[in-house]
């Protein structure tokens, strides 16, 4: 008997020692994790989401990496601080350490400070250890993971036989037949998955409101929106803890249904070619005012778009005077209805005098009540996160941690990519430009992205790429200089005339102030580009996108979204199983019309 033969008579083994008729179930491996599916769309399952969850595999393992580091160096520093007490004459007796009382009895914990700021590491689950001596000792705990909303388990299950180091990982459904089927692959899987993985029958919002800042990451990722979670969430994660979430309801975060997403996220969405990256702003902004309201904060460390959602890695704080820095970190936008043009305009805004600090509301408005550009008027939406949606040294390291493991990311290929366009993003730059659509205002040819990028380098600016879209570009040069470039472009390659109340004719109808120098400039393309490192990949194979919920029928109006095959095969699976449907009565011989 060959390798592969005993491979399958093993597995047929495993599935029979879980399931009364292994017939029934497909094993799906994705990672070091095995799942058993069954042939009905009972649980729901999503092979498009293995970027998703390979993702948030590296954002775990540089969290626990980094919180190691921070654990160390607050240790560091509080030996330091005790040596230089103790090199002191005691003037007074030292006083001893109580336990901080709660609900009248003693927890057994010393508190450091009553806030707890981003640069206090010693935030992160932390449980100090009472000595015989009265002074506490810090003991870093393994990380605890809640993953929310469960299904198959298959999340849980990659985090706790691939990432080092993690603890319990929790894995919540309020659905029978996904508990059930979460712990029939948690023993499919062996012991590792079975000493991890614990699975529970539960509301995900009543739990995570009853264990408050109890661990040290929360994954979401719903079918759907997340807003209905966010409150609890933020709650549970301990302080320097992740939260990691999760948004698929994109046609109403990019502006297909905006007072939708007004009730859901509070946030009005506007439709241009940023709008994905408006969604993930918008789903920040979200968390932030979750957040504030129990004096935390957030601090994002990686927010993608890809494939048909959008997700974000954020890290929780407790401070309230950091929190009052929100509404510098939050704006409007004014989109012109006739260009490409938009402004920022940032909520409130500071003012120092000597040592004191004072929070205002910032000034405005940004721009007229028509465009200076084309003469149309403004569209206003938001407010959306202005403040950089990444971590840019989280970023690169965890493309180092990616390219060292790669055999052990099934989506590799795109994970990498994605990153690698991250890590060459402009970090304080919100939003971004379409060439062709700048283009397609003024009805010219469009510049090679090249001679576009070196006309805004040479005059003083920056400039980068994206990776919500391949076209788009990110620039800290203003409006009117974008414009001006434009307008020289158009000089040297004329356009036919055009109606005199179209946007692009006022538009070239002014003088440019810049005069643009096209020069092929030095850091016209990014390393990546250089090299020729691939950033933007097809989708692996067809029908790559969103699956049916749980629970409904598949018929042949889901090929779209299924393919031809897996819908053929599910239908004659069904008409296998079930029994012989009885006559119509039109059929019956004895009826009588």
């Amino acid at each position: 008997m060959g390798d592969a033969d005993k491979t399958g008579e093993e597995r047929k083994q495993k599935v029979e020692t879980v399931s009364s008729d292994p017939n029934d179930y497909t094993i799906i491996k994705e990672g070091e994790a095995e799942i058993l599916m069954h042939a009905k769309n009972e649980v729901f399952y999503n092979k498009t989401q293995v970027n998703n969850r390979d993702i948030s595999i590296a954002v775990l393992r540089t969290f626990i990496s980094r919180r190691k580091e921070e654990h160390e160096a607050f240790l560091s520093k509080r030996k330091k601080t005790a040596s230089k007490i103790s090199e002191e004459p005691a003037s007074e007796p030292e006083a001893p350490i109580e336990p901080i009382m709660q609900d009248g009895k003693p927890n057994g914990k010393v508190e450091e400070s009553e806030e707890i700021s981003q640069d206090e590491p010693c935030s992160i689950s932390e449980e100090p250890v009472q000595t015989l001596e009265g002074k506490g000792r810090v003991e870093l705990k393994p990380p605890r993971v809640l993953e929310a909303l469960s299904a198959t388990g298959l999340r849980a299950l990659r985090y706790a036989r691939e990432v080092e180091g993690i603890g319990q990982v929790v894995a919540l459904d309020n659905d029978k037949a996904s508990v059930e089927a979460c712990r029939r692959n948690i023993k499919f899987n062996g012991s590792v998955a079975g000493s991890k993985v614990d699975s529970h029958l539960a509301d995900a919002r009543v739990f995570m409101l009853t264990h408050p800042k109890e661990f040290d990451m929360v994954d979401l990722d719903p079918y759907g929106s997340p807003s209905v979670f966010l409150d609890s969430a933020v709650q549970s994660v301990v302080d320097g803890g992740m939260l990691m979430c999760t948004a698929t309801d994109m046609a109403v975060l990019c502006g297909g249904n905006g007072e939708v997403c007004y009730s859901k996220y509070g946030s009005y969405p506007l439709r241009a070619k940023y709008c994905h990256e408006m969604a993930l702003r918008i789903l920040l902004a979200c968390i932030e005012s979750h957040a504030n309201r129990y004096k935390r904060y957030i601090v994002p460390v990686l927010s993608v778009q890809m494939d048909f959602y959008v997700r974000v890695f954020v890290r929780i704080y407790t401070s309230a005077s950091a929190m009052k820095n929100t509404p510098l970190k939050l704006s409007y936008i004014y989109q012109c209805t006739g260009c490409d043009s938009f402004h920022l305009q940032p909520i409130g805004r500071t003012v120092s005098k000597n040592n004191s600090v004072r929070y205002l509301p910032g000034f405005g408005p940004v721009v007229p009540q028509e465009c200076s550009n084309c003469g149309k008027k403004y569209n206003m939406g938001g407010p959306i996160w202005s403040a950089p949606i990444h971590d840019q040294e989280w970023v690169t390291s965890m493309l180092a941690d990616v390219k060292l493991m790669k055999d052990r990311y099934p989506a590799y290929d795109r994970i990498s990519a994605v990153l690698t366009t991250i890590s060459e993003e402009l970090p304080d730059v919100p939003l971004f430009l379409s060439l062709h659509n700048l283009c397609a205002t003024l009805k010219c040819t469009s510049p090679s992205a090249v001679i576009f990028r070196s006309a805004v380098i040479n005059a003083g600016y920056r400039i980068s790429g994206t990776h919500v879209n391949p076209l788009g570009l990110k620039s800290d040069a203003p409006m009117d200089v974008i414009w001006d470039i434009m307008r020289c472009w158009v000089k040297n390659h004329p356009v036919k005339a055009q109606p005199l109340d179209q946007s692009g004719t006022v538009i070239l109808g002014k003088e440019p102030v810049l005069q643009a120098n096209f020069a092929r400039a030095v850091a016209s393309l990014s390393k990546a580009q250089a090299k020729k490192v691939a950033r933007f990949l097809p989708n692996p194979e067809r029908h790559w996108g969103p699956k049916l919920r749980a629970g409904r029928q598949i018929t042949s109006k889901h090929v779209s979204l299924l393919g031809p095959e897996a819908v053929n095969s599910i239908i004659n699976h069904e008409e296998g199983d079930e029994p012989q449907a009885k006559r119509k009565k039109t059929e019956d011989p004895t009826c009588i019309s």
